[in-house]
């Protein structure tokens, strides 16, 4: 539950990161800064740190509660670990059906040579990928949020 609580807090810091500093200073920056940086972040995060936060907030949110049912400890914690499970699975959707097609979009768009095409593809972008993420960052902040208050009832029960 630790591992699944720290790697659950470690990505809602990532959106929340991108939230709250990373957009807003690119909302300044002109459209081929823009364009080209967002492209550079796209390639750049496809790693396995990103994989590890990404696949092992579910993969251990799971095994949390796996492990247990049908125990008495598993009586306090479990709703808890059953609705962050339910938070990051949003997460997970928010990101395969919002994001990721965005940043494909981004991605197959290039690096345009005029300032009227750049401007576009930042348009089609920037400010629907700024929602999405806004809403995974809460979705992730609420299962992590839940995550720990599990902790604190598992924690009770022993």
């Amino acid at each position: 539950m630790v591992g699944a609580a720290l790697t659950t807090g470690l990505s809602a810091g990532l959106y929340y990161g991108f939230a709250v500093a990373v957009m807003p200073g690119l909302r300044r920056a002109g459209d081929r800064t823009f364009v080209e940086t967002m492209q550079k972040i796209n390639e750049a995060i496809l790693n396995g740190w990103f994989l590890l936060l990404f696949l092992g907030s579910l993969l251990l949110t799971l095994a949390a509660g796996a492990l247990r049912l049908g125990t008495p400890e598993g009586r306090g914690a479990l709703p808890w670990i059953g609705a962050a499970l339910l938070c990051y699975v949003a997460v997970m959707v928010i990101t395969f059906r919002g994001n990721v097609p965005l940043n494909d979009a981004l991605d197959a768009g290039g690096l345009p040579g005029s300032e009227e095409q750049l401007a576009a593809l930042r348009e089609r972008f920037e400010d629907a990928w700024v929602r999405w993420n806004a809403v995974r960052a809460l979705c992730n902040t609420a299962a992590f949020g839940f995550l720990a208050w599990a902790l604190v009832r598992h924690g009770r029960s022993v």
